[in-house]
């Protein structure tokens, strides 16, 4: 019941993570979350957000900035970091505004990841949408009252997850 909240995989951050690699693997588009997986929440795009997506377009990927917030948060963004196109008012967890950043990118399920830090917005939404997910932990823990509270079940979920990680680890990879 859990796993369907459980990323794919997990990272300390998104400027962290080998693109190159992951584009090595045949992924073409990547789809993010703004806030607090790119910059603090209701932050503008910081020279590091501008680097990274230049650095991405750079490598040959295509981009799409997919949040729940509205139009202006999200288009000036995308304006700042100029390599992403933009999604707002994504009613995440549902698969729709994943697979409308798929059709804009021209990806589909398999060469698509999706980069968030919030398990029941970002992760359920992206394995609605059959997405390879990475959780990023979040950049600043001064969060929205409804966001801290989903905190704490994330807690729990990822607890579990982190579980299964071990077990399997220990196991020799084999799933349960």
């Amino acid at each position: 019941m859990l796993e369907r909240f459980y990323p794919d995989r997990m990272e300390e951050s998104a400027y962290g993570i080998d693109y190159e690699e992951l584009y090595g693997q045949g992924y073409r588009g990547i789809i993010y979350d703004v806030d607090n997986t790119l910059v603090e929440h209701g932050a503008p795009a910081t020279a590091r957000a501008v680097e990274l997506f230049s650095r991405l377009h750079g490598i040959g990927f295509s981009a799409v900035l997919l949040s729940n917030n509205k139009e202006p948060r999200v288009k000036s963004f995308a304006r700042d970091v100029r390599y992403a196109d933009y999604i707002f008012k994504a009613q995440k967890p549902s698969a729709r505004g994943y697979r409308e950043a798929m059709r804009r990118m021209g990806t589909d399920e398999g060469t698509t990841i999706f980069i968030g830090d919030q398990l029941f917005t970002d992760v359920w939404g992206a394995k609605n949408a059959g997405i390879y997910s990475i959780l990023v932990k979040p950049i600043h823990p001064k969060e929205e009252i409804q966001i801290v509270f989903k905190r704490q079940l994330e807690k729990i979920v990822l607890y579990f997850y982190r579980r299964r990680q071990k077990r399997e680890e220990n196991d020799g990879g084999r799933k349960h």
